[in-house]
């Protein structure tokens, strides 16, 4: 009865937080292009053109209205919505990441390998594709303001795409193969581990991550040296802000590592549950 119970509570947690997942995807692509759309009227032009109708604004004592003034302002109001909406989605995720952990103490060490497993898996498929890091790189120029000369929102598959159309091969590599196909593989080894315990192959994968458990870290570094080689490129001011696709990233790793022991703990019991000959 208790491990029926856990099954349903975990089978709509995953429910739950591919939903959030996904609107958490939304909600950023949202944030992403509201945010886009305010920096295309921070260029030199637009915001000289904001200048002569504040100083109209002014001298005709308000009526002439700045209706760019007007346009910015409600847009920075969809902006500040979408920011906290992806926030909470985010927060929504995670405790369900912790619900998925604590199911621990409910479910076979065999269920809970699938569980976590798939809990891993939908926090990577979110943490590749949502943007991670927004750049916006800008400048304070006399009599206009704050002038913003590029814009960059990227998510992990983005921004190799990116370094691969600028002619950074070895940098779009490495990320490629450390952030996406690497995590890919494992995840789903595990998910073959748990559903095949009994077979001979499902030990040689535990073992083989095992030997690679001191990288367990690598994928963490890999997007953090993205994050660096992003924001280091320029020598002008920048304001930089993390998204929320690094946290569905952060998420996936730590399900990940757990997977990976409850895997071990599971091939363990059953080694020692055969009878020797």
């Amino acid at each position: 009865m208790k491990t029926t119970i856990a099954t349903i509570i975990a089978v709509i947690t995953l429910i739950v937080m591919a939903y959030f997942g996904k609107q958490g995807y939304i909600v950023a692509k949202q944030y992403e292009k509201t945010t886009y759309e305010i920096t295309q009227h921070m260029d030199a032009g637009t915001l000289a053109k904001f200048q002569l109708k504040e100083l109209a604004n002014l001298f005709t004592l308000g009526l002439v209205k700045n209706d760019l003034k007007e346009k910015i302002l409600k847009l920075e109001e969809e902006r500040k919505h979408y920011y906290a909406k992806s926030n909470s989605y985010a927060i929504y995720f995670a405790v369900g990441a912790l619900l998925i952990l604590l199911l621990y103490f409910l479910l076979s060490c065999q269920g809970y390998t699938i569980v976590v497993s798939l809990a891993a898996l939908i926090a990577l498929i979110n943490g590749l594709i949502t943007p991670i890091l927004m750049v916006v790189i800008h400048k304070e120029v006399e009599y206009l303001g704050d002038v913003v000369l590029s814009f960059e929102s990227k998510s992990i598959i983005g921004s190799i795409a990116k370094l691969y159309a600028e002619g950074s091969l070895i940098v779009a590599g490495v990320i490629l193969i450390f952030s996406i196909i690497v995590p890919l593989l494992k995840t789903f080894s595990m998910l073959f581990v748990s559903i095949f315990e009994h077979s001979q192959f499902a030990v040689k994968v535990v073992k083989f991550f095992k030997h690679l458990g001191k990288w367990s870290m690598l994928d963490v570094f890999v997007v953090a040296i993205l994050l660096v080689y992003l924001t280091g490129g320029s020598s002008d001011t920048s304001r930089t802000e993390i998204e929320i696709g690094l946290y569905f990233f952060l998420i996936y790793v730590v399900l990940s590592m757990i997977a990976s022991l409850s895997a071990d703990k599971m091939l363990h019991e059953k080694s020692n549950a055969t009878p020797s000959i």
